[in-house]
């Protein structure tokens, strides 16, 4: 019932079920009178209890389309084929295709859904597939940004609330923050960029980040205004715009430099992020000191009144104790932390665990979970093994060998094509990938072979196999021996998928095994077999992205360097000013290599985005402490001044930030959940760092003369 009410949906080509598999043991006939006139557990007068047991022991079905305690079984919709051939005149027009495609597939799943609500009191009923998982993924990017944007406004607002305490400076930096978003959103729309899982929290970041810039310049003015309450209000928006611009701007070029750094990934969705934020950054830059200004010169009073003073900070003023008091305890904790990320970071490795990218609630991770467990494993991975092109009068004693004086004449290269050795070959491959604990369903022609020399009840030679196979109904050998054979050239496919939910699985050290084991164990040379496939895909594209990001580590560390040197013009004050930052990359790459947390397309960014983030405390800091010192004069009595008034900015957007990437914890995509959270960590890491290593690093080099 359930089979025929989703065939007569209209986008649905057929559906292939437990009912629909051929039965050869049903009847007493020759093998060639059961290919050509096949029974199924529907035909009249099966005995569907034997038909069944069959299904259940076959080395075809089983763990294919019936799990192996007969349970669960699998129903394959094949859908109509909607590839038209157009020609597009410009990107617009393809991409109006597109998006219309993916509405038609998303009303579909709509509909099938509803279908299997109404057969729910039958079992556990599970959609799955790549229409499915790619639908619901579209879903979860539309609600992360909705959720991200609307979580992260409502944190400034408060955040800003316990900053100021008064609804004008509430307002004012959220505008701001408010229109840098609109803009981006706009300029998006208008260039035509599409927005992935991976981008899906470039509205968050943007808001965070913009927040961050939005409070240095307007608490500069508020201090400003309370150390020179003569000058106008024009006039402190004006120095404080002078006095900020270059700090933000380098700030912002860290921050650039870091996000860049994603084009050398040779990951679309990942480059795409990488100059989606770039793009960001300038249009927050820009909004900061053309829009804040005007709103702090319009809205602002010339006598600030009841606004929550700014240079109390019980945290700032208790870190700059603390880095003065115990400067060797401070090493001696950097030395630790130092020795414990790198112990961390060579315990780091990459993996692509699609299921595990999703929360357990989801329909996604429920379908492959299920389909993993019981139905042969989710990733798919072929082996193709190719063989040699026989010389003539090579194997002389091959019952086949009269014929290959006429190979080149022959057209029907089948008839001389299958011989045993090729099928014991075949076999050989086949038991081997079968005996891995981490492989599922294998399926290759030897499992047809299989199915065949048990109902003839004896070894099947070359002939019997070539006639055999030319007698096998089109239809049948379309389905279940094409796939795996390839004669015209020479080539034979083992199909297998990877149980991908399995805790212990190493992808990559799984198909170092199976090549070695290949060439080593069953005699292949390298050119008689490939890996193919989607693990293989993914696998490369993992290891491949984890080299280009450990080499674009050292390019952001070197960019960042050369803009402090060109910032501050002094070698060792550049080298003071990265050590917090890079310090706190290293610590946040140790945590995850502690903590055994495989890297992915997401988390294996971090460290370069937390790099380029982290800096801009630094800059901020030492920018303002190099004006600082040039009137006092004295190191102690300028790590005071600096904790006071920048040190509050720092702690107070190094909140913003840690809790506005704690927002990312809401999505439903885990490497988002946690790209927000070792970022949040390092994020306060690196605030640490800078309100204690870098003041004691200054104490103790005096990069200054008095």
């Amino acid at each position: 019932s359930l089979k025929y009410k989703i065939q007569s949906l209209d986008w649905v080509h057929n559906v292939i079920t437990i009912l629909d598999i051929p039965l050869l043991n049903t009847k007493d006939e020759t093998l060639n009178d059961k290919l050509q006139n096949f029974s199924t557990l529907k035909s009249e007068g099966v005995d569907r209890q034997e038909g069944f047991n069959e299904i259940l022991n076959s080395p075809v079905f089983r763990n294919f389309v019936i799990s192996e305690d007969g349970k669960t079984t699998g129903i394959i919709v094949y859908l109509k084929d909607r590839s038209v051939k157009v020609d597009f005149k410009n990107k617009k027009e393809r991409d109006i295709f597109r998006d219309k495609i993916k509405k038609q597939n998303h009303e579909n799943i709509i509909e099938i859904r509803d279908v299997i609500k109404s057969y729910e009191n039958i079992g556990k009923i599970h959609l799955g597939g790549i229409p499915m998982i790619a639908d619901d993924m579209m879903m979860y990017i539309k609600n992360d940004i909705i959720v991200f944007g609307i979580g992260v406004f409502i944190f400034i607002i408060l955040t800003l609330w316990f900053i100021f305490r008064n609804v004008k400076w509430v307002i004012m930096p959220l505008l701001g923050c408010a229109t840098s978003v609109i803009v981006m959103v706009g300029l998006l729309g208008l260039i035509g960029w599409k927005v992935t899982v991976i981008s899906s929290n470039f509205i968050a970041l943007m808001l965070i980040l913009n927040m961050a810039m939005n409070i240095h310049v307007t608490v500069r003015f508020l201090q400003l205004k309370k150390e020179f309450p003569q000058i106008s209000k024009s006039d402190a928006v004006l120095l404080s715009s002078k006095k900020m611009v270059l700090p933000v701007l380098y700030t912002v070029l860290t921050t650039i430099c870091a996000f860049l750094s994603l084009i050398f990934s040779g990951i679309k969705p990942i480059i795409d992020f990488g100059w989606m934020m770039t793009l960001g950054l300038i249009v927050s830059f820009l909004i900061t000191f053309l829009l804040l200004p005007s709103l702090l010169n319009t809205f602002s009073s010339e006598n600030e009144i009841n606004i929550k003073d700014t240079e109390k900070s019980i945290i700032t003023s208790a870190l700059g104790s603390f880095a003065k008091r115990y400067k060797l305890l401070i090493f001696l904790i950097t030395g630790i932390i130092i020795f414990a990320s790198f112990f961390g970071i060579s315990k780091l490795e990459v993996e692509n665990s699609f299921i595990n990218y999703f929360d357990k609630k989801t329909e996604i991770y429920k379908g492959m979970k299920k389909i993993d467990e019981d139905l042969g494993g989710t990733t798919p991975l072929n082996i193709i093994i190719k063989f040699p092109v026989k010389k003539i009068n090579e194997e002389q004693d091959d019952e086949f060998s009269e014929w290959e004086e006429e190979e080149q004449s022959q057209e029907d290269k089948s008839k001389y094509w299958f011989t045993r050795d090729k099928m014991d070959r075949i076999l050989k491959v086949h038991d081997y990938l079968d005996s891995q604990p981490e492989i599922g369903k294998v399926l290759s022609f030897g499992s047809i072979l299989r199915v065949a020399e048990d109902l003839n009840k004896k070894e099947l030679q070359s002939l019997e196999i070539a006639i055999l196979y030319s007698k096998i109904p089109e239809e049948i050998k379309k389905e279940v021996v094409s796939p795996y054979i390839s004669v015209e050239k020479d080539e034979a496919r083992i199909n297998l998928r990877i149980k991908d939910s399995l805790q212990d699985l190493k992808r990559n050290e799984l198909i170092k095994k199976i090549k070695r084991d290949l060439r080593d164990d069953l005699g292949l040379t390298q050119d008689e077999y490939r890996l193919t496939g989607v693990l293989i895909l993914f696998n490369n594209l993992l290891q491949s992205l984890f080299k280009s990001q450990i080499l674009t580590l050292g390019f952001v560390m070197m960019g960042i360097l050369v803009m402090f040197l060109i910032l501050f013009k002094n070698i060792k004050l550049s080298l003071i000013g990265v050590i917090p930052n890079f310090l706190a990359a290293f610590f946040i790459l140790g945590i995850i290599g502690i903590l055994n947390i495989p890297l992915d397309l997401m988390t294996i960014t971090i460290a370069a985005i937390t790099i380029g983030i982290a800096v801009d405390n630094s800059i901020h800091y030492i920018y303002r402490f190099k004006e600082e010192f040039s009137k006092i004069k004295d190191y102690n009595k300028t790590i005071k001044h600096c904790h006071s008034t920048v040190g509050v900015a720092i702690v107070n957007t190094s909140i913003t930030i840690v809790f506005g990437f704690s927002i990312l914890f809401l999505s439903n995509f885990i490497p988002t959940i946690y790209f927000g959270i070792f970022t949040g960590i390092a994020m306060l890491f690196a605030m640490l760092s800078v309100l204690t290593l870098l003041p004691v690093m200054l104490l103790l080099f005096k990069p200054f003369k008095i």
